[in-house]
């Protein structure tokens, strides 16, 4: 299904799933925050794709010179709006990741995190390409997904969001390394180092590949050409 999260998990909804999340969880998603904040500079200009109800925001706020945020749930970004109410330097925007509607080389730094470029349902070149094509040159682009190692972290959060009632029953069929599947259609999955490679084999962009915390794998892509 693909716009699953912004026909049923937006806005308060992709609230919950964060505050059920359990600690190991909980300590993933500091992890992965703090990693992405250490290449943000002051004054720098940040683009976080699929922002959802605003969740990292207040953070990159405090770190960045202007931090610009998308998500494609008319309801998420209402509750973002709310969530930022008072950062002049936050602006929220309806538009798809996949289709920006911004100029080119327009930030320093774009931010696509908690496994983003799975969960938009949009072909993943063509989201790293635009994340390229709004980075200046020399800036760079941060992909996540989860590390093959917190699969089982990962399945119990998922199932914890089915109890709440937030997602449809998990198809234990379909469910395995790294892919989830509900009954209800929502699909999830993962993004392997030599499926990054292979991503951005033909990208303008120098690779770099980490794992953080044993629970996310980042794609760091750093545009080429002049500074």
């Amino acid at each position: 299904m693909e716009d699953y999260y912004a026909e049923h998990l937006a806005a308060e909804k992709l609230h919950r799933c964060y505050e059920i999340a359990p600690p190991r969880v909980q300590q993933y998603l500091r992890a992965e925050l703090e990693f992405a904040l250490k290449f943000i500079r002051s004054g720098d200009a940040v683009l976080d794709l699929g922002c959802g109800y605003g969740r990292t925001l207040p953070d990159l706020a405090a770190r960045a010179g202007s931090v610009t945020a998308v998500d494609n749930a008319p309801a998420s970004v209402a509750l973002a709006r709310e969530t930022t109410a008072g950062l002049a330097s936050v602006e929220i925007v309806e538009m798809d990741a996949a289709k920006l509607r911004f100029l080119d080389n327009a930030f320093d730094v774009v931010l696509c995190l908690q496994n983003g470029i799975s969960a938009f349902h949009r072909d993943p070149t063509t989201i790293m390409r635009e994340a390229l094509r709004v980075c200046r040159p020399g800036g760079l682009a941060l992909f996540s997904t989860y590390a093959e190692r917190f699969w089982p972290q990962r399945l119990e959060w998922f199932e914890l969001q089915v109890e709440a009632g937030l997602l449809g029953e998990i198809d234990r069929e379909r469910t395995s390394n790294g892919f989830i599947a509900c009954k209800d259609g929502f699909t999830a999955t993962t993004f392997t180092p030599d499926q990054f490679r292979s991503l951005a084999a033909d990208l303008p962009a120098a690779l770099t590949l980490t794992e953080v915390d044993g629970s996310s794998l980042f794609c760091i892509l750093r545009r080429s050409g002049p500074e």
